[in-house]
């Protein structure tokens, strides 16, 4: 496994420190504020090590205050309830002190049942898209900001079929569209892919609409910030294989964007979706 997946899987492992108790690991500084998607990965992670046998199929997150990436965040873990047949976990994320981030969560046992799904958006083939290449020899001379993108994508082989600015359905409503997988192959773990999945989710969602509304990364007169992250686990996947994400908008109103995605397998399995809304602040 290559330096920058590695430095993913061991960044969203959990030391624990009781038996509802665990700590993440600090794995990048570039700026101060964590990135979203390591917070939501690592509590999902804490869920997850609490329960037995029954696969995660939904979480709810909100995001309370900035984390700082100088220092380890703390998880607890609310054993709420275990059913016959569902658990439910709340995650509250501690740092210095104050919650800055919850999510609740809920596990089901493996069952079979009735079968249907929104289908697959026609895209291009993988083979005809060119992997998203970064030019990894300017990167100490890119700001903070820049070198954090770089550092998220870095472990993942992205074949974006939209250009940096999105693009539109039919309708107009603003889209973007990519086919992504880890760069190497991961440990069998379910665990490991749903919690990269989530990490992974968290990735320019919210950017769908900043770029239809004209915005570019770096933008000196906006505030971008995830304000809570919901997402469904529907069928069995894994992140060291394709999958189809794609984003679209759905309203930007009162400094705030919502937004949602969904994955698809490479035989167009649904396999997840993922809503969220973000802060928007023109200033």
């Amino acid at each position: 496994m290559n330096k920058s997946l590695q430095t993913l899987v061991t960044g969203l492992a959990l030391e624990r420190l009781e038996e509802n108790l665990f700590r993440g690991a600090v794995s990048d500084t570039l700026v101060k504020r964590v990135y979203g998607g390591k917070v939501l990965g690592e509590a999902m992670n804490a869920a997850q090590q609490t329960v037995a046998d029954r696969p995660i199929h939904s979480l709810h997150a909100y995001f309370l205050r900035e984390a700082d990436s100088y220092s380890p965040v703390v998880y607890s873990v609310d054993r709420s309830r275990d059913g016959k047949s569902f658990s439910a976990r709340r995650v509250t994320a501690i740092q210095h002190g104050q919650p800055i981030f919850t999510l609740e969560a809920s596990f089901q046992k493996v069952e079979s049942g009735i079968e249907f799904q929104r289908s697959m958006p026609e895209v291009p083939a993988i083979e005809s898209l060119q992997p998203v290449q970064w030019n990894w020899d300017k990167f100490d001379s890119m700001t903070a900001r820049y070198q954090r993108m770089m550092t998220i994508v870095a472990p993942f082989e992205i074949r974006a079929i939209d250009g940096p600015n999105g693009s539109h359905d039919a309708a107009g409503n603003p889209i973007r569209r990519a086919w992504v997988k880890t760069t190497e192959q991961l440990p069998d773990d379910p665990d490991i892919h749903r919690a990269i999945l989530a990490y992974l989710s968290d990735y320019g969602l919210i950017w769908t609409l900043l770029a239809h509304h004209g915005f570019q990364l770096g933008a000196d007169n906006l505030v971008v910030a995830s304000l809570d992250h919901a997402m469904w686990f529907h069928r069995p996947f894994r992140m060291d294989e394709y999958l189809l994400y794609h984003c679209e908008g759905v309203s930007s109103a009162a400094a705030r964007g919502l937004a949602r995605g969904s994955f698809y397998s490479r035989s167009g399995e649904l396999v997840a979706s993922v809503t969220q809304e973000g802060l928007m602040r023109v200033v």
